[in-house]
């Protein structure tokens, strides 16, 4: 799953599009900038196949032009993906997406007015990396953190094999 979204700053707004994996909820790749452009989406996207290297993966997002840019779409062919897009006006297609923006918000985002770009982007790549991926518990993975996750069921299918 795919999303932008933004934040203020005393800089100005501050973009970040994050990939996440449906299965364990681990956030696999996430580009910030200061502008929302395809770039954005195209490095977060890239961040997340040089870690997964997730070939024939369905990469879920909405339809804002970012996702439907040609380098956006070339990268997702370029990486052997399948891209799916959610309808227009249905905001559920990508609420797991929406979910986490909520939790950055509440736990990040909302927490104090953020000076500059560079404390805000700080801020969020280590709530991402050491709180979220690494000490937040989530029910729909057994009470789990998605690094928790993650090692159990790659340690299932290296013993399936």
């Amino acid at each position: 799953l795919t999303d932008i979204t933004e934040h203020p700053t005393g800089e100005g707004k501050l973009y970040l599009c994050a990939v996440k994996d449906a299965c364990s909820r681990r956030i696999v790749g996430y580009s910030i900038g200061d502008r929302m452009r395809s770039s954005l989406a195209v490095a977060a996207l890239q961040m997340a196949v040089q870690r997964r290297n997730p070939v024939g993966t369905v990469v879920h997002s909405d339809r804002g032009s970012q996702f439907r840019s040609k380098r956006f779409v070339r990268a997702i062919e370029d990486a052997g993906l399948l891209g799916s897009m959610g309808r227009v006006g249905a905001c559920a297609d990508n609420a797991a997406m929406e979910s986490f923006f909520a939790l950055l918000q509440k736990n990040v985002l909302n927490r104090k007015r953020w000076a500059t770009r560079d404390q805000l982007r700080l801020a969020i790549i280590t709530w991402i990396e050491a709180t979220y991926h690494r000490k937040r518990r989530q029910r729909g993975l057994g009470k789990l953190t998605p690094i928790e996750y993650e090692t159990i069921i790659n340690r299932q299918v290296a013993l399936a094999a």
